[in-house]
């Protein structure tokens, strides 16, 4: 229940700041419209020079695609509103569950144990083990390489003047959890809001500058240093996976496939006839190529 608890009142503390930053930045609205007129403007006469449209028929092209979104509008409403009301569901069960898997964790060890051959036992109890020390492991690095991360980009946001740097540093650290597809809708988001508040564009230029160069520390030498290299999966396998997660469990499934492959690369890993599986869902190949070519 303590554990349950702490990770609740962690979550909530989180989403408190985020909520209060996403409130002062809905003050900033009017000048949001203000750089998107601007923008439009902008894009509207390069492509009356580029292109020799004149604005009244780009007008019109932009009232037809806007008529066919809005046709759509409820649609997109309605799928936007049950991906949250899913996610809370998630979130809510996950407390549940992780209170009965940690209350009857014995009983659950005892199950695994008495389902197999007595000639298994030893197998079952090293399978057991690692899997409690990886995902510990995975977890308690992943919290570690989120909590950097976002303290980098705070910082260096801050340092440089960024708006709601704190937001944005957040906004990253949480979505950087997803591998891969995390950092870029971090970027996408971090843009827009940049774009909204910054008088400059090379502000908009400097926040992708720092988001990339961030990702590619955190991917090459942050996650193999904090979380470890017997978590590491291969970028395919890993793509696939987050892929599958989100079309079987949705969002939820993004942030749990990683765990889910880790777990069945230690079971494929120790069973001799699913061994050739644990080779494709590692990364042993890639760092012994690296290497050869280091030697």
């Amino acid at each position: 229940m303590l554990s349950v608890l702490i990770l609740l009142t962690s979550l909530s503390l989180i989403l408190y700041i985020i909520g209060s930053q996403i409130s002062n930045l809905a003050d900033d609205w009017p000048l949001f419209q203000q750089q998107l007129n601007s923008s439009i403007n902008i894009i509207q006469n390069w492509i009356s020079t580029t292109f020799h449209i004149n604005s009244t028929k780009q007008l019109t092209y932009l009232h037809t695609a806007t008529t066919k979104v809005m046709a759509s509008g409820t649609v997109v409403i309605g799928a936007t509103l049950l991906s949250l009301s899913s996610m809370m569901l998630f979130l809510v069960f996950t407390f549940i569950y992780t209170f009965f898997f940690l209350l009857y964790r014995r009983l659950i060890k005892k199950f695994l144990t008495s389902v197999f051959l007595d000639e298994n036992t030893a197998l079952v109890h090293d399978i057991i083990e690692q899997v409690q020390y990886i995902i510990r492991k995975y977890i308690v690095g992943l919290l570690i390489e989120m909590a950097i991360v976002a303290a980098v980009v705070c910082l260096a946001f801050w340092a440089l003047g960024i708006k709601y740097a704190i937001l944005l540093g957040l906004i990253t650290g949480l979505f950087n959890i997803i591998p891969y597809i995390g950092i870029f809708t971090a970027l996408v988001l971090s843009t827009l809001i940049t774009f909204a508040t910054a008088a400059v564009m090379s502000k908009v230029i400097i926040v992708i500058i720092i988001l990339v160069v961030v990702h590619l520390i955190d991917s090459n030498i942050l996650l193999p240093l904090v979380v470890g290299s017997k978590v590491r999966i291969n970028a395919l396998i890993t793509v696939l996976g987050v892929i599958i997660g989100e079309m079987i469990w949705g969002i939820p499934g993004m942030f749990l496939s990683i765990p889910v492959i880790a777990v069945l690369k230690i079971i494929f890993d120790r069973v001799e006839s699913l061994k050739s599986w644990g080779i494709i869902l590692g990364d042993e190949d890639h760092k012994e190529s690296l290497e050869e070519t280091d030697t």
